[in-house]
């Protein structure tokens, strides 16, 4: 069921055209450590990733970002970037699941706890 899904569907991977345009005219270069594939044409002018599970743009590292943006010529696995010891590792964006921030008062937190500390205006 699963590699029905992974040939008919998007979002569970690459498409059937990908995967022929990617067998085709595709040069695999390397995968980062979310497990994505990054490719080329063989004459470098077209770059692109096929996501190992849900399609979602946060889940390429920085290094492989400025790759796929032609912002610098070799891949990461030719010429690796040197990280700062103050750089904090790369996180995908949390929004829309139970990791996301919320604020306290936010619905996601529950019942609002009772405050002693503020009285509301009650008019006259």
């Amino acid at each position: 069921m699963r590699s029905i899904l992974r040939l008919l569907t998007w979002y569970h991977g690459q498409t059937l055209g990908t995967r022929i345009f990617t067998w085709r005219n595709g040069v695999k270069v390397g995968e980062d450590e979310y497990g994505n594939a990054y490719y080329e044409t063989k004459n470098g002018k077209r770059r692109w990733v096929c996501y190992a599970d849900i399609p979602e743009a946060s889940m390429i590292p920085p290094d492989w970002h400025g790759w796929m943006h032609f912002t610098w010529d070799e891949p990461p696995t030719k010429a690796p970037l040197a990280h700062k010891s103050w750089e904090k590792p790369h996180q995908v964006n949390p929004t829309g699941s139970d990791a996301a921030y919320a604020p306290v008062g936010s619905m996601t937190h529950g019942a609002p706890k009772e405050r002693r500390d503020y009285d509301a205006w009650q008019p006259e």
